[in-house]
């Protein structure tokens, strides 16, 4: 159990137990009952969590991306954000899309298969009264998709795809190219109907129209990159990534940053009134003997005791010894 239990509780319990109030046997099983857990082969899982949170983070990054794009294209107040990541059988994926939608479909080269990008009609329209100089109102007449409107909307998530290859980048390179722009999710069958795939639903505000973009990754076509999407290999990856001499590059430039160096004379304390009636050939006593060694400063922090000198006429300090960081912390 995860809660504790206090005495006066466990007291109430052991009393319940013992006038028949609560039975034993009942309580094993409903223990065994709880171990149970329902499994639907229909909707396998196919996706480890581990997967599903990279896949999150990645569309995440698209989501902005596409809000700066669509902001510039439509110069109005756009707002993207990842609502939810989900697998599910792809039948049901189609089933809960509109019966009129619009569906892009393109190729993830080098991936082998299809993607699916599905655009609320109110959103797909907001977007297009927007490029032909309207106010960005939402028009469903999506059945009654002309030439001319199928060509613009092609045009612009086409370069949709710039965002989606920059998003995945991290994982793989694509190529995406678009291959078709779809109203009726029946006449689409990307992949079989039990196939499990991925959706990542993208809350979309576009003016004061806001809708649901969905994104559909098919398991089949995204098996290749799996092993790539768990944290472990991203860490493995980050390590690789080290360019032949980089270390060697780093500590170079390390070696040459400049670091200040302070030797003190010595200190001393003088009032104020003192310090505002100095002048010309007075003379400050230091508390330091000119028998004792000088403290050296690097970066402010105490590390060597010297003696004074010169060397060329010029004048320098000799070390006498270093500090070590234990006694400089005392």
């Amino acid at each position: 159990m995860a809660d504790v239990l206090s005495q006066g509780e466990i007291d109430a319990l052991l009393s319940a137990l013992s006038t028949g109030e609560m039975d034993a046997d009942e309580l094993k099983k409903e223990e065994l009952e709880k171990k149970v857990k329902v499994y639907d082969f229909k909707r396998a899982l196919r996706f480890s969590k581990d997967q599903i949170r990279s896949i999150s983070r990645i569309h995440e990054n698209f989501a902005r991306l596409l809000t700066t794009y669509f902001s510039a294209q439509l110069r109005t107040f756009v707002q993207i954000s990842v609502a939810s990541v989900d697998q599910l059988p792809y039948e049901e994926f189609i089933r809960s899309i509109p019966k009129m939608t619009i569906l892009n479909v393109f190729e993830p080269a080098p991936l082998d298969g299809r993607f699916l990008i599905e655009v609320n009609p109110n959103v797909a329209y907001a977007m297009l009264d927007r490029l032909l100089g309207g106010q960005g109102v939402s028009v469903n007449k999506v059945d009654n998709l002309t030439e001319i409107e199928t060509r613009i909307m092609s045009q612009l998530f086409q370069r949709t795809l710039d965002s989606f290859q920059e998003a995945w980048s991290t994982v793989i390179e694509l190529e995406p190219e678009m291959d078709a722009v779809e109203v009726n999710p029946q006449f689409l069958q990307m992949v079989s109907p039990n196939e499990t795939v991925v959706v990542i639903s993208l809350s979309t505000t576009i003016a004061e129209t806001s809708g649901m973009i969905n994104i559909c990754l098919p398991h089949v076509v995204l098996e290749e990159v799996l092993p790539k999407l768990s944290v472990h290999y991203w860490m493995q990856e980050k390590k690789k990534q080290r360019q032949p001499g980089e270390l060697d590059s780093i500590e170079h430039r390390v070696r040459q940053a400049p670091l200040l160096i302070q030797t003190e004379l010595g200190r001393s304390e003088i009032t104020i009134h003192e310090f505002l009636h100095l002048g010309i050939g007075d003379v400050i006593e230091l508390d330091q003997s000119i028998h004792e060694p000088l403290n050296v400063r690097v970066g402010g922090h105490l590390k060597y005791l010297a003696q004074p000198g010169k060397k060329k006429n010029h004048l320098a300090v000799q070390v006498t010894d270093v500090i070590e960081e234990a006694a400089e912390d005392e």
